[in-house]
């Protein structure tokens, strides 16, 4: 446990060297910063499963699933991991090996050693939250993600992937992914369903009364990084039926560009809040590189406001 925190310390420290050098851009960083998660994810899940006390199989047939910020790779230097664990195994035994596993490397991950925390775990998202097993069968899976899930619950598998473990697990989860985002939805329905989640959030993180004058919340406040989530989010899962290359995991960025490519908001605003969302996610990181809340003056971001929530308008108003 100490060797990966050691071992992860150290590349973090390179890549903040070069950070700070200019040498690599936010999307490159994150690109760098989630694949060490997910080699460290993996070396973790080989340790921990040689650990375990009964094995019936040598290699585990088990997968974590990566949401949210590792998800999108987007992983920042202080990012916790939203995981998801999943198995594809018949052996009687295998559901009981699994859940221990899960615990045993969810300990690995998270726990505090002399050598510092690997990271900061979440596992809320798997079917049922807090009341579900540690751990998920792939058919037990698809059963909640189709008959059970909440909108919400959809909205974030449009950014999880496989990370680590059993690549044919990963390759079962991508096929299940796709399957609940293709699923053809009331566009009215939908959108009513994000709209009333979005402002849960803003009530919940939102800057509130007076404070709204001085500072603006890059990630939670309307015009804001959240809002561009969003946006994705629903064009993903009301038109993917019709576009199966909104289904890819390729980031923000890039299927603001797809969406925009085929006419499912305007191209022209869609590049500005591109432009937008690669300006927050890098001010948003040398925020608290410096140990900062992300928050900014409203008048240093408000041209970029402006272009998130005119398209916001042109997705939910119109």
């Amino acid at each position: 446990m100490d060797t990966l925190r050691e071992v992860h310390h150290a590349q973090v420290f390179r890549l903040l060297t070069q950070d700070i050098a200019g040498l690599l851009t936010v999307e490159k960083l994150a690109d760098h910063l989630s694949e060490l998660a997910d080699i460290l994810l993996d070396a973790a899940i080989d340790r921990a499963w040689k650990k375990m006390p009964k094995r019936h199989i040598e290699m585990p047939h088990f997968a974590v699933i990566s949401y949210g910020k590792l998800g999108g790779k987007e992983l920042g230097y202080a990012s916790d991991l939203d995981l998801v664990f999943l198995f594809d195994d018949p052996a009687p035994e295998a559901g009981e090996n699994y859940g221990r596993l899960g615990t045993r490397l969810n300990t690995w991950l998270s726990a505090q050693t002399s050598a510092g925390q690997l990271f900061e775990t979440d596992l809320r998202l798997r079917p049922n939250g807090d009341s579900g097993l540690v751990v998920s069968s792939i058919e037990a899976f698809r059963k909640y993600q189709l008959e059970s899930a909440w909108v919400w619950e959809h909205q974030a598998l449009t950014r999880a992937r496989f990370s680590a473990g059993d690549r044919a697990v990963g390759d079962a989860f991508e096929r299940i992914r796709c399957e609940v985002l293709r699923q053809k939805r009331d566009l009215a329905k939908l959108r009513e369903e994000v709209l009333a989640m979005r402002q849960k959030m803003v009530d919940a993180h939102g800057t509130k009364g007076d404070e709204r004058e001085r500072v603006f919340d890059l990630k939670h406040d309307p015009g804001g990084l959240v809002d561009v989530e969003f946006i994705i989010q629903y064009l993903v899962l009301g038109y993917s039926h019709q576009h199966a290359e909104l289904t890819g995991n390729l980031g923000n960025i890039a299927l603001l560009k797809i969406a925009g490519g085929l006419g499912l908001i305007p191209a022209n605003i869609a590049e500005e809040v591109r432009n937008a969302y690669r300006d927050y996610r890098r001010m948003q990181h040398a925020l608290r590189l410096n140990g900062a809340r992300p928050r900014v003056a409203p008048e240093t971001v408000q041209q970029r406001v402006d272009s998130v929530r005119e398209l916001w308008r042109v997705v939910f108003e119109t």
